[in-house]
């Protein structure tokens, strides 16, 4: 059973704001000052430009590909199953982690007020937020918006409160450490913006992804930016530097300091929320994982079972929700810092793909927003990420390699004779090879993501143009042998003989011109005595010279049916008018791999299609 897209614009920023802010600004900063001093702001925004890059790389990707799962589903198909099944099961533990790790934190907020054991509260919590994403998607997403709403309410105003009151003297010196510890540092605070891609998990649940999660994702990172500066700043100004240094409640602190008891208490419901927001979109995108490995066939088929009455993945969310509860019981801190080198490698693993893709040249990628500046933003970025993961200790590494160990574990005992999936990768290899290693299923997989992203209807046109005949020629040649050709290729599907359709066709053109463009001509006849109505698509890279006046055309698409369809056949026209008019088509076709693609060409354009029962009511 498919998800329903219930997903707008104000919900992936709230999911993705939601998964951001959390112990990396509530509880970072006063250690991150103790390694940096007052130039921390400048490291929070490094950090932040270091995951734009990832941002851009994974909205690229979810645009083209806006299925459950984000980046494992990316990863597969641009990499092949084995690392895409480690970098799944690595990651939905890394985002089971971090929720966890919020359930600790709200968990101790409430034992400040009732003296109620941590791992009981943590795990009541656990259970009510399993409760909310079983009922479904949307009352998540309801939840989300709430929550994120008013923390950001709580944020502004602490901002607002606290500018006024910022004294300069407290950043001096600026970097008492020098510059390099600015950036280090900036490794050391990533984590707040780890669950930033936490959204494109959930990306086969939005309506209009190709708009939506670009925008969402863009928006969410640079509104949670500006407030992680502009909170740390405030913070540094006005709390004194012996008190900051190394506090695990600075915000608290800061606002304690401008606003009394009131603002520490204030702070205190941010946080809360913050914690809360962060535990509810762990298990939303966790279990969605989960989902998409049980698509491939990499789990068990139950394991994405999608429940009939609110649509949710429910046995997937009530296995994140024991991922997320059992680590209350264990020491966190080593697990934590593990789950943050899984998100960075889940930044560096997108930035991979988007490379891989796009030199696969796979005629079927076809994202809706495309990462600027490649592939100098994504070299960038995993040279960043290399340089984050080197400040990183020893044994965060150690329990990483275990995790991925046990993601190809999952594959190699259970997926691999259950998943046979080709990758971008190996189009990659074939291009610098020459040899024949891939068979177009990747390609065959992509057109029916974007036939699903676009929510395409396949109409009459689509479905004749899926099985029409094609003629990939080489060389240069002139327009009667290309008839000659045509007419052999239409003749039995027709039910006609080849040499009165060459002469149809050359009849046709001597009464006048059939090149629509300088690229273009689209021969149509009108032929008696059957009842098929056929197209044929014709290419000839090296060119096809027309007529008289050497106009020298590459595409070629013939139309030839019975009187009775000449209103077909104008729609036909209509139909092959709007998607040669697009600014890459003759690009597109030129470098279309074979027979499919261009075919795909067509099928997969930008048009208005027409439903035939309601043209044939009306006449």
């Amino acid at each position: 059973m498919e998800l329903k897209k219930r997903l707008g614009m104000i919900d992936v920023f709230c999911i993705a704001s939601g998964a951001m802010i959390s112990s990396g600004i509530f509880v970072l900063p006063g250690l991150a000052y103790d390694r940096a001093g007052p130039s921390v702001v400048f490291s929070y925004l490094l950090a932040g430009v270091l995951a734009a890059t990832g941002l851009l790389s994974t909205a690229e990707l979810a645009t083209a590909m806006p299925k459950a799962g984000s980046d494992y589903y990316f990863i597969t198909r641009a990499m092949g199953p084995a690392i895409g099944t480690m970098a799944g099961v690595l990651n939905w533990v890394s985002f089971s982690l971090k929720s966890a790790f919020a359930l600790v934190g709200m968990a101790a907020v409430i034992r400040l007020v009732l003296p109620i054991d941590i791992r009981v509260s943590g795990v009541v919590l656990g259970i009510v937020f399993v409760g909310v994403n079983l009922v479904g998607v949307k009352a998540a997403a309801r939840l989300q918006v709430a929550l994120v709403l008013g923390l950001l309410g709580l944020m502004v105003v602490y901002i607002l409160y606290g500018l006024p009151a910022v004294s300069f003297s407290n950043y001096e010196p600026l970097a008492p450490r020098g510059m390099v510890s600015v950036f280090s540092t900036a490794g050391f605070v990533f984590v707040a913006y780890g669950g930033l891609l936490k959204v494109a998990s959930v990306a086969e649940e939005v309506r209009n992804p190709g708009r939506t999660i670009p925008a969402g994702m863009i928006l969410s990172l640079v509104l949670i930016g500006i407030c992680y500066a502009f909170m740390v700043a405030v913070t540094v100004g006005v709390v004194e530097a012996d008190v900051l240094r190394g506090s695990l409640t600075p915000i608290a602190e800061g606002a304690s300091a401008v606003m009394g008891r009131a603002g520490g208490v204030a702070m205190g419901v941010a946080a809360s929320l913050a914690f809360l927001t962060t535990a509810n979109a762990g298990i939303l995108a966790g279990s969605r994982y989960l989902l998409a490995l049980s698509r491939d066939g990499v789990l068990p088929p139950s394991v994405g079972a999608v429940g009939a009455r609110f649509h949710t993945p429910y046995v997937a969310v009530l296995v994140t929700g024991c991922c997320v509860i059992l680590p209350l019981f264990v020491n966190l801190r080593i697990l934590v810092e593990s789950a943050s080198i899984g998100l960075i490698l889940t930044n560096m693993l997108a930035l991979l793909s988007v490379i891989v893709l796009r030199e696969s040249l796979l005629q079927n990628y076809r994202p809706t927003f495309r990462a600027p500046l490649y592939p100098w933003l994504q070299l960038a970025g995993l040279a960043g990420f290399v340089f984050v993961i080197l400040e990183m200790r020893e044994e965060v590494y150690a329990i990483s390699a275990l995790l991925a160990m046990a993601g190809f574990c999952v594959y190699w005992f259970y997926g691999r004779a259950r998943v046979q999936r080709q990758s971008a990768l190996l189009h990659v290899l074939q291009r610098l090879t020459a040899r024949e290693l891939v068979d177009g299923a990747l390609d065959a997989e992509l057109k029916e993501v974007v036939r699903e992203r676009d929510e395409i209807v396949v109409d009459r046109f689509d479905g004749i143009i899926e099985r029409c005949p094609v003629l990939d020629l080489d060389g240069p040649m002139e327009r009667d042998a290309f008839f000659a050709e045509a007419a052999e290729a239409l003749a039995v599907r027709l039910g006609f003989e080849e040499d009165p359709l060459r002469r149809l066709l050359s009849a046709r053109e001597e009464q006048s011109s059939t090149v629509l463009a300088p690229h273009l001509a689209v021969p149509h006849i009108v032929v008696e005595g059957t009842d098929a109505f056929e197209i044929l698509l014709g290419r000839c890279k090296q060119g096809i010279r027309f007529s008289d006046d050497n106009a020298i055309v590459h595409t070629v698409i013939v139309l030839a049916g019975p009187p009775q369809e000449r209103n077909f056949h104008l729609r036909c026209l209509a139909a092959i008018a709007q998607v040669c008019q697009s600014a890459e088509f003759e690009k597109r076709w030129l470098e279309a791999p074979g027979e499919q693609a261009l075919r795909d060409l067509f099928v997969l354009s930008r048009r208005q299609r027409t439903d035939e029962r309601t043209l044939e009511k009306a006449t």
